[in-house]
């Protein structure tokens, strides 16, 4: 009989392996965190310091720099969609393999502009060459990666922020998903990179697979399609790939919210109880990004308010029981951070000290006092 999962029953499961429900023991491992998320969008890093933890009592931005910069139990490279992302470093040889796997839409340069396969493999091999051992600003990789392709991967001709960049630059994210290029850390305010230690990937096939898994435990029930939206990759890509995986008895068909969806096999128990509880996410959360449909995660005000032309993260969200219920922003001046949050609905007392009590925590999270305002949020999407 096949399963009927609702979005309560999912949106709890969810949270609860998310560690949103109730947050990790103090002492946890840190990439065990951010394993859990699969992943920590890292474009800004603070943002991604917040991210874990809220997930994680006693966890501050210290913790999170320690794992990344000198534990070295996490590492900050290119991620799904070829964002930044902290990815726990013991499975790099996963997200390397699965992430070289998936196919690529039409790039949107001009003809011109873009390189071919052949000229992409060039380039990636040269990244890798020139990190092995050292961290290079961008302008120092940039020549290291001339001196070993060609002038070609040199040219100036890449738009990129009322700029053109050298032709070399539209495959960093390449480079970084293939494990030839991670980033070191910042000498004084250049951003550096570097080549991650050497590891086997897994097998392609194999890789993808688990991945699949392992995104259906963190965020399912799910579909080929908003998992192929997760990756960025063409739509119809993952349709074939989840077949096979349903034959093979790897996942299973479930009826979520009336329509079918995939679960990993076996993983088909649910929580009766729904979560109840405020929480503060930060610009582009992995839950806010994950979880679909968004419909059901931004339902009604939140939809027109939370998100930036139906796309997720560019707003910090203010989550009650499980659902986007506002937004919110802080400004950081010197040991305090004003956390000004704007709900779009009214909160119970209860939600206001709880409210507080995780403002207080983000502020403890990035090493500041909190001051906790409740009110409208005037900064624009990823301010």
């Amino acid at each position: 009989m096949t399963s009927r999962i609702t979005w309560e029953q999912a949106s709890t499961r969810r949270l609860e392996r998310q560690f949103l429900a109730i947050p990790a023991k103090n002492g946890t491992v840190v990439a065990d965190v951010v394993g859990a998320m699969l992943a920590a969008h890292a474009q800004v890093l603070s943002a991604a310091e917040v991210s874990v933890g809220v997930r994680a009592d006693g966890t501050t931005r210290a913790d999170v720099r320690a794992a990344l910069w000198e534990v070295r139990s996490l590492v900050k490279t290119h991620g799904p969609r070829g964002t930044v992302h902290l990815l726990a470093s013991h499975e790099l040889p996963l997200w390397c393999a699965a992430l070289s796997a998936v196919p690529s839409g039409r790039s949107p340069l001009a003809a011109g502009v873009r390189v071919t396969e052949e000229q992409a493999g060039q380039i990636v091999a040269a990244i890798g060459d020139a990190l092995d051992g050292v961290c290079l600003t961008i302008d120092e990789l940039s020549e290291e990666v001339v001196a070993r392709t060609g002038p070609w991967a040199g040219d100036r001709v890449m738009p990129a922020f009322q700029d053109l960049w050298p032709r070399w630059r539209q495959v960093l994210h390449r480079a970084g998903q293939s494990g030839a290029l991670c980033f070191g850390p910042n000498r004084g305010r250049k951003v550096t990179y570097t080549r991650p230690p050497y590891f086997a990937p897994l097998p392609p096939d194999e890789a993808v697979r688990e991945l699949v898994r392992r995104y259906l435990r963190a965020y399912g029930p799910s579909t080929p399609a908003y998992f192929a939206k997760w990756l960025a990759a063409p739509g119809g890509w993952a349709g074939p790939l989840f077949d096979g995986m349903s034959r093979g008895g790897e996942i299973e068909e479930v009826v979520f919210e009336g329509a079918p969806a995939w679960v990993a096999a076996g993983d088909t128990v649910f929580p009766e109880e729904p979560v109840r509880g405020v929480r503060l996410l930060p610009y582009f959360d992995a839950y806010g990004i994950a979880v679909q449909p968004r419909e059901r995660l931004f339902p009604g005000a939140a939809y027109r308010r939370a998100l930036a032309g139906g796309q997720a993260g560019n707003y910090p969200v203010l989550l009650v029981d499980g659902v986007v219920a506002g937004v919110w922003h802080q400004r950081r001046q010197g040991r305090r951070t004003t956390v000004t949050v704007e709900p779009l609905r009214r909160l119970t007392a209860h939600q206001e000290r709880e409210l507080g009590e995780q403002a207080d925590r983000v502020g403890e999270v990035l090493e500041a006092r909190a001051e906790l305002v409740i009110g409208t949020v005037t900064a624009g999407p990823h301010a």
